[in-house]
């Protein structure tokens, strides 16, 4: 069993052989440094589950150079793959946390009641209503579509609803001086299935001076869990469409609503067989 003490000698082992050569050492380490950034950030790009792919290769990179340098010991071997670990779980955190929070969810919420195609064109379309309604009349909002992924502490913070899905209903939930209308809304399959829900913020600072409160909080959920939040701004009733924690689409109209609940429902419930 290897030891803390060990870890210790193994790391001090492995920055002392670099004594000797030392400029070479510093060359090889920024032209590895690229090629695993430039290995990162193509993978970020792309459905953030392939970073146990990433981990396996550099292991196995590792145990290339393992048998082929005399001088690369175990102790060695393990403090590299303890590194390549570390910036793996610093890179994809967020798509860690979002497939650990999947799993989850999946076992402990039931099963959404069955849609039909006829239903599913329906809903959409009571939906693209009501979004495009509060628009006009600048009403805050946050619809969050979900596939029974959000953590209960995210349902528990508001109240559960569980009502058809009609324009009338989504509009007296946001109207300005109804109970629930500061959180958000959370739609499962055919239902609204709670309201006044409070959800987590994203903390970039980097975020326009426009988005408020509503648009931190879509970014937010977005990031850590599969969903879609469509957003009606009260200040100037511009709706935006958030997914994987990054803004979509900005000034979104009837057609961009339209493929987003769309999407959701022939994509995403199908996906995770709902529908």
């Amino acid at each position: 069993m290897r030891t803390w003490d060990d870890v210790w000698e193994g790391l001090k082992n492995f920055f002392l052989q670099f004594a000797d050569n030392y400029v070479e050492y510093i060359l090889q380490f920024i032209l590895l440094s690229l090629l695993f950034y430039s290995v990162f950030k193509i993978l970020k790009t792309n459905k953030g589950g392939k970073f146990i792919a990433l981990v396996i290769f550099f292991v196995l990179l590792s145990g290339v150079i393992f048998s082929l340098s005399s001088k690369f010991t175990s102790d060695m071997l393990f403090v590299i793959i303890c590194m390549i670990a570390l910036m793996v779980f610093t890179m994809f955190n967020t798509e860690i946390k979002r497939s650990l929070l999947d799993s989850q969810m999946k076992k402990n919420k039931t099963k959404m009641d069955s849609l039909t195609v006829s239903g599913v064109d329906l809903i959409i379309e009571e939906t693209v209503r009501a979004v495009q309604n509060m628009s006009k009349k600048d009403i805050g909002a946050l619809i969050v579509l979900s596939n029974e992924n959000l953590p209960e502490g995210i349902i528990e913070s508001g109240t559960v609803v569980n009502a058809a899905i009609t324009s009338q209903m989504i509009e007296a939930v946001f109207y300005p001086k109804a109970p629930l209308h500061d959180g958000a809304m959370i739609i499962e399959g055919n239902k609204i299935y709670a309201a006044g829900c409070f959800l987590p913020l994203a903390q970039s600072e980097n975020l326009p001076k426009e988005m408020g409160s509503r648009h931190r909080a879509a970014l937010g959920v977005t990031s850590v869990a599969s969903v879609t939040a469509i957003v009606v701004s009260e200040e100037t009733g511009i709706i935006s469409i958030c997914k994987n924690g990054v803004v979509k689409k900005k000034y979104a109209d009837a057609a961009d609503i339209k493929a987003a609940l769309t999407e959701y429902y022939w994509t995403d419930l199908t996906a995770e067989g709902k529908f």
